[in-house]
């Protein structure tokens, strides 16, 4: 349970104390709220005690009086929204200063609570507050968050499809102008070459397309009953041309179907992610196996490969965004950083798992498990 901190600003030690016998065995909780939330009631009498408080140590709600000894509760309130608009107040006022305390809501107050008060009153005050707080923090958050993988947006793309694209203008130049023969076959390496950046750049768009997906409002997804071993055959199917080319063999062993509550499109990139992963980084000869099967938390997909594998080190790096493994068995691989980063968001959204299994020259073991309550089973008949 996370705790607020409450500084109750009043020349009164009643309400002070009552205030901190109320709050302090009182918790807040909603069901969109990571946690609950409790409070931690400190005390000051005048308002340059609040202020010295404030300056030291600033809570996140000030309960404020607006008649106090001093300097009055209105200069508090003017110094919090110069020096730290964070902090949350509300005005504690009596019935005969209703006025003044709706013109301190105009100035920056959240609201106000008129005392006498009973518990209830100030309770259901503090669970709109606590509710505004948690709210204005997911805003923050989800506003840093976007700027950042705006700029990794960016950086990634003036960097991956910067350099590939001149490259590929390049090579045109070069067959333009005929400097290597007279001969089309004269440009075999050259094509090669430039198809083989003009799939990394696409790569890289498509990935950030699913990004974009997975990223985009709840509204958008289209639920319904997905079969999983279905996707599964769809991935090997647009995979496979692939695995011919590097002589990777793939196989769904057999089982039940196994139908869940999802998106279509975020079981696709799952699955499509995984598959051509085990491909990409599998050996000459090869092999790719895929289960799909149900425990008794819910419907495992695990798919293994017999590729160049993964040390720890690697393994512990797999899942951020951005993020490549980079040494002499993967330099000539492409690839955007994104992909099994994705996977793991769709994941996360599905409330399910991810674990890897990886060592060095004898492949890798990727496992998906989703929670029970989101499918269920059918067993097929011909």
């Amino acid at each position: 349970m996370k705790n607020l901190n409450v500084l109750v600003v009043d020349d009164e030690p009643g309400i002070c104390s009552g205030v901190k016998r109320i709050l302090e065995r009182f918790t807040v909780s909603y069901p969109f709220m990571d946690e609950d939330r409790g409070f931690n009631v400190y005390e000051s009498y005048t308002g340059e005690e609040a202020i010295d408080f404030i300056r030291q140590s600033p809570p996140d709600i000030v309960l404020l009086d607006n008649k106090l000894p001093g300097i009055q509760g209105t200069e508090v309130l003017d110094y919090i929204n110069k020096n730290n608009r964070e902090i949350i107040v509300m005005i504690i006022t009596s019935y005969a200063s209703l006025e003044l305390a709706v013109k301190a809501t105009e100035q920056g107050a959240y609201d106000f609570i008129p005392k006498p008060f009973t518990p209830q009153e100030l309770k259901s005050s503090m669970e709109n507050v606590t509710k505004n707080i948690f709210l204005r923090s997911m805003t923050k958050k989800l506003n840093k968050e976007g700027k950042e993988v705006r700029f990794q947006f960016l950086s990634v793309l003036s960097h991956e499809l910067k350099s590939p694209l001149n490259a590929v203008e390049g090579y045109l130049q070069i067959m333009q102008e005929r400097q290597g023969g007279k001969d089309i076959s004269d440009y075999d390496q050259i094509i090669e070459r430039s198809l083989q950046r003009i799939k990394g750049m696409r790569t890289l768009i498509l990935d950030l397309l699913d990004l974009t997906k997975i990223q985009s409002d709840e509204q958008s997804k289209e639920y319904r009953q997905i079969n999983l071993r279905q996707v599964a055959r769809d991935a090997i199917e647009s995979i496979n041309p692939y695995a011919i080319q590097k002589d990777v063999s793939i196989e769904l062993h057999d089982g039940e179907d196994i139908t869940m509550h999802a998106d279509s499109n975020d079981m696709e990139i799952v699955m499509n992610n995984l598959v051509s992963n085990a491909v990409k980084y599998n050996k000459k000869g090869g092999r790719v196996d895929i289960y799909i099967d149900r425990l008794e938390q819910g419907p495992r997909i695990q798919v293994s490969d017999t590729g160049i594998g993964m040390d720890p080190q690697e393994t512990s790096r797999l899942f951020k965004e951005f993020v490549r493994i980079k040494n002499e068995k993967t330099k000539n691989i492409t690839g955007s950083g994104l992909g099994l980063s994705i996977v793991k968001k769709v994941i996360d959204l599905y409330g399910g798992n991810i674990q890897v299994d990886s060592k060095p020259e004898q492949g890798s073991t990727f496992i998906v498990t989703l929670p029970v309550h989101e499918y269920k089973s059918e067993t097929t008949t011909s």
